[in-house]
C-alpha cells in the first residue's frame, strides 16, 4: 500500500466519527506527520476532543486529556519523584504528559509556570524532573485548545509558546446536513469510543521518517522566504515570522505533499499552508494584536501579493 493510500485510509476512518471537516483532519494529521503540534482556537462544543481522540484511536496511540486550570502545577503534568522507604531511593512517577497524543484543553487558563513546563515537552520531547531527563513517547503530539471569546481569568500564550505550534486551526460548526445527521443518530453512546485502529505506532513512525525524503526545491523554498520576508517588512507587523517558522512551514509542506501522493513539494502546497502555519507567529501592532482573525487576514493579504511560482 502506498503512503497516500495508507493516509487516506486513516482519514476516511476518522471521518466516520468526525464528519464534514475533512480538511481539518488532513491538516491535523499532516502536523503529526511533520512531528509538529496543533493549536485549536475555537468555541466549545465543535468537536476538538473528538478529533484528538479519534486520531489517537485510528493510529493506535495512547491518549491523555489535560484540563488546564489556574491551580494546575507543572508536577501535575510532568510527574513527580516519590521517596520509597523500602529501597531508600526516589522513584519517578510519570505524569500524563507521557502519552502519544495530549489534549491540552484550555491551555490559556493555566499559569505561565505550567505553560513553560509544557513548552519544554513540546520543543525538546523530553522533560526534566529533579535534574533527571526523561524521554517522551514517540510519536508525540500536543493538541492544545483555547476559547477565543473568553478572556477572563486567562493567561495569553507568549510568542515563544505560540511559535512551538506548527499550525493554528479553527474547526467551526458543521454544515446543516452533518449536524442534522448527528442529531438524528446520536444515542447514549459516543461513536468515537467504538473506533478501531487502522494503523499502529511503528507504522506511523515509518511514515514520519519518509516525510524527510520529500523534496523541497529551490523555487518553492525561495517563494516561502519571499512570503516570510514580507512579514518582516510590513508596517502592520511588530515582529515577523522567525526562522523556526520557516523550517516548520517547509516540513509541513513535505508532509502535505506526501499525503497528496507526491515525493516533491509544489508551490500550491506552500500557499495552502501559509496561513495555518504562519499567522499565529505574527506579532501585530495596534489594538488588534491578539486577534486571530486579524492575524490570519494580514497573513492572507501578504501572501496574496507575493507571486506564486508556476
Amino acid at each position: 500500500m502506498s503512503e497516500q493510500a495508507e493516509l487516506t485510509k486513516i482519514i476516511d476512518h476518522i471521518e466516520t466519527v468526525f464528519r464534514g471537516k475533512r480538511e481539518i483532519v488532513e491538516l491535523t494529521l499532516a502536523a503529526l506527520l511533520a512531528n509538529g503540534h496543533v493549536l485549536l482556537e475555537d468555541v466549545p462544543g465543535v468537536g476538538k476532543t473528538t478529533l484528538a481522540l479519534a486520531l489517537s484511536r485510528a493510529l493506535g496511540l495512547d491518549f491523555k486529556r489535560l484540563q488546564f486550570t489556574s491551580d494546575l502545577l507543572p508536577a501535575d503534568i510532568l510527574g513527580v519523584s516519590v521517596w520509597l522507604a523500602d529501597s531508600a531511593e526516589f522513584s519517578f512517577r510519570p505524569g500524563p504528559i507521557f502519552s502519544n497524543i495530549i489534549l491540552a484543553d484550555e491551555i490559556n487558563r493555566t499559569t505561565p509556570r505550567t505553560q513553560s513546563a509544557l513548552l519544554e515537552a513540546m520543543s525538546e520531547r523530553r522533560v526534566s524532573v529533579d535534574d533527571t531527563t526523561h524521554a517522551l513517547p514517540d510519536p508525540f503530539l500536543v493538541i492544545a485548545t483555547q476559547n477565543p471569546l473568553e478572556h477572563h481569568g486567562t493567561y495569553p500564550l507568549p510568542e515563544s509558546q505560540l511559535d512551538r505550534f506548527l499550525m493554528r486551526l479553527s474547526i467551526g460548526h458543521p454544515i446543516r446536513e452533518v449536524e442534522l445527521s448527528l442529531l438524528s443518530e446520536r444515542g447514549s453512546s459516543q461513536p468515537v469510543d467504538q473506533l478501531s485502529a487502522v494503523s499502529d505506532p511503528e507504522a506511523f513512525k515509518r511514515l514520519q521518517k519518509k516525510v524527510n525524503a520529500v523534496h523541497l526545491g529551490h523555487e518553492v523554498a525561495a517563494y516561502i522566504l519571499d512570503v516570510v520576508t514580507a512579514t518582516r517588512r510590513d508596517a502592520r507587523i511588530r515582529m515577523g515570522v522567525s526562522t523556526r517558522g520557516v523550517l516548520a512551514l517547509g516540513q509541513a509542506c513535505r508532509a502535505w505533499a506526501m499525503m497528496k501522493g507526491r515525493d516533491f513539494v509544489i508551490s500550491d502546497d506552500a500557499r495552502k499552508l501559509i496561513v495555518p502555519c504562519l499567522s499565529h507567529r505574527l506579532s501585530l501592532s495596534g489594538s488588534m494584536a491578539d486577534d486571530r482573525a486579524t492575524a490570519e487576514a494580514t497573513m492572507e493579504d501578504l501572501a496574496s501579493k507575493v507571486p506564486v511560482p508556476a
